[in-house]
């Protein structure tokens, strides 16, 4: 349990309950800030440590440590095949750097508890990161689960009160368009669901989770773009070629550290980081040439003679509106990276 010392001052002379001055806060009964804006920081300071560290080295260990989540599924992955092929690591790194840094803390009773630190980086120009910070209980290190990338222009207004405390949004019983939990499940049954939003031909290339009503539901939750109905017009175009046919599925993902995040905005909606896990399977002739990149083979197992799976993992970061204004759910932000892959 975590217990915060908070002090009085002259202001306990004017309790009539016998205080010695300072008061104990349960953060797993009272509801309490995530942690405070200078512990906060130290955290997002503490992280880039470990990245670099991690990343210069290929430490699958230091990412394992700073990083859990869609992130660091994506994360863990990369490093492992980047020291596979490079076992010395990368002398030429450049160190991440953060500036500018503000932070979302809301609020919460009991556990997990997270904060959103969104800062400018020495990567990606203009944009901004938004990394979102998670721990199960007192003692545990904070670890991100989850990044987002996007403009200044691009982000909404998030909502905060008097105090400067964000508001954290459940994950069910809300009054948006879509409940926060149900985001992941919605995005893959949509993605398997045949034609992309803006009416493009069927992309799944085989069976999928979202065929039937589940899949013409969560057509109608996401706008267009290149996430939605980009992805399943793109996949529908490389299903089918003169040497492969290629088959995909897609996953929800809810738990433990891939349990969404939902942060509400000014307009009364919200902004939600999910996971998400997603395969295809590409069958080709027994004398097509297949060409992997170093990375890829190193994540791969078994041999490809006619087929290969990647198995890959995405974290999303969209606006969620609220259900009176009849608008649809917007991607902000989509990473995916490769985090597997089986040839047979």
């Amino acid at each position: 349990m975590i217990r915060r010392r908070l002090c009085l001052g002259a202001a306990a002379i004017a309790l009539t309950v016998p205080l010695a001055g300072c008061v104990t806060v349960h953060g797993e009964r009272a509801l309490v800030p995530s942690l405070r804006p200078a512990e906060a920081a130290k955290v997002l300071a503490d992280f880039a440590a470990q990245n670099n560290k991690a990343t210069k080295a290929y430490d699958e260990q230091a990412i394992t440590a700073a990083e859990a989540g869609p992130l660091g599924a994506i994360d863990q992955a990369g490093v492992r095949a980047k020291h596979a092929n490079n076992p010395g690591g990368n002398k030429s790194y450049s160190p991440l750097k953060f500036s500018d840094a503000k932070f979302l803390i809301p609020e919460q009773r009991g556990w997990p508890k997270f904060f959103v630190a969104e800062a400018k980086t020495n990567r990606n120009g203009d944009a901004r990161w938004l990394l979102v910070f998670r721990h199960g209980g007192a003692g545990q290190p904070w670890k991100a689960d989850f990044l987002g990338v996007a403009t200044a222009d691009e982000l909404p207004d998030f909502a905060v009160d008097k105090d400067g405390h964000a508001e954290a949004v459940p994950l069910a019983g809300t009054d948006l368009a879509v409940q926060p939990g149900q985001l992941s499940a919605q995005y893959a049954n949509y993605l398997d669901s045949g034609a992309g939003a803006s009416g493009g031909s069927g992309a799944s290339g085989g069976s999928g989770s979202g065929s039937g009503k589940n899949g013409a539901a969560a057509a109608g939750v996401f706008a267009d773009g290149p996430a939605t109905s980009g992805l399943k017009d793109s996949r529908a175009k490389s299903a089918h070629t003169a040497s492969t046919v290629t088959q995909y599925a897609d996953q929800a993902d809810v738990a433990g550290d891939f349990a969404p995040v939902a942060l509400r905005t000014t307009d009364g909606g919200a902004v939600v980081f999910f996971g998400s896990r997603h395969q295809s399977r590409a069958t080709f002739r027994a004398d097509h040439p297949l060409t992997l990149d170093d990375d890829t083979k190193a994540l791969t197992s078994g041999t490809p003679k006619t087929s290969i799976t990647l198995y890959r993992v995405a974290q999303s970061m969209v606006r969620v509106p609220p259900k009176k204004a009849g608008a649809k759910v917007t991607f902000v932000s989509y990473l995916t990276g490769l985090v597997s892959a089986k040839g047979e």
